[in-house]
């Protein structure tokens, strides 16, 4: 069946990047849609961003428009998420997921990565 391996975590500053990886792997997942998602201890997970299988189709949540960019190589079967202009607030645990369908619902995508944690310091 098919994994996610989620990875790029890591400490960074205020104003700092970073790039996350998603890899896939067990099965193609070039037609799946998939997305970013975070969460923070005591919170509701959070839609960030998602794209379609083609690669052009994406959406981002408000808070992180005009800073992240999603992007996906399906020949690498690989998902990225660049992150620029870091917050504190920005500060969780980001996990990928793949589905069928694009949604800002986790619960709609069928496959689930385990987290990296992105630690911003003011």
């Amino acid at each position: 069946q098919g994994q996610l391996v989620a990875s790029g975590g890591g400490l960074v500053q205020a104003g700092g990047s970073l790039r996350l990886s998603c890899v896939a792997s067990g099965r193609t997942f070039s037609t799946y849609a998939m997305a970013w998602f975070r969460q923070t201890p005591g919170k509701e997970r959070e839609f960030v961003a998602a794209i379609l299988y083609e690669g052009l189709t994406t959406y981002y949540a408000e808070s992180v428009k005009g800073r992240f960019t999603i992007s996906r190589d399906n020949a690498e079967n690989t998902m990225y998420l660049r992150m620029n202009s870091l917050k504190p607030e920005d500060t969780a645990v980001y996990t990928c997921a793949a589905g069928r369908f694009l949604s800002r619902d986790w619960g709609s995508y069928d496959y689930w990565g385990q987290g990296t944690q992105v630690t911003v310091s003011s």
